[in-house]
């Protein structure tokens, strides 16, 4: 019963620490798709440094959906190194 209890209690704080979420409504008539998702993936790292001192947004809203995701993923991947080459690891 307590598990439930804090199950319910969990739920509805992440509901209401949500509710308050918002986001910035500009470029609706032309939203960013794959390329700028990728440009966007790509400057991650500066852009999330400018957002800890400015109003900078690192991952644009509204967006062109899926093609804008897998742009931001491949621009993530190819700043950060994450193809996987190195996971095969070295053979003695």
């Amino acid at each position: 019963m307590k598990r439930l209890l804090v199950l319910v209690l969990a739920v509805a704080a992440a509901l209401f620490f949500t509710g308050c979420a918002t986001q910035s409504f500009k470029n609706i008539g032309d939203p960013p798709g794959f390329f700028k998702g990728v440009f966007h993936g790509f400057i991650l790292l500066f852009s999330f440094i400018a957002s800890l001192f400015t109003d900078y947004e690192i991952y644009a809203f509204p967006n062109a959906g899926g093609w804008y995701n897998f742009g931001y993923l491949i621009g993530v991947m190819l700043f950060f190194g994450g193809g996987g080459a190195g996971a095969k690891g070295k053979r003695c």
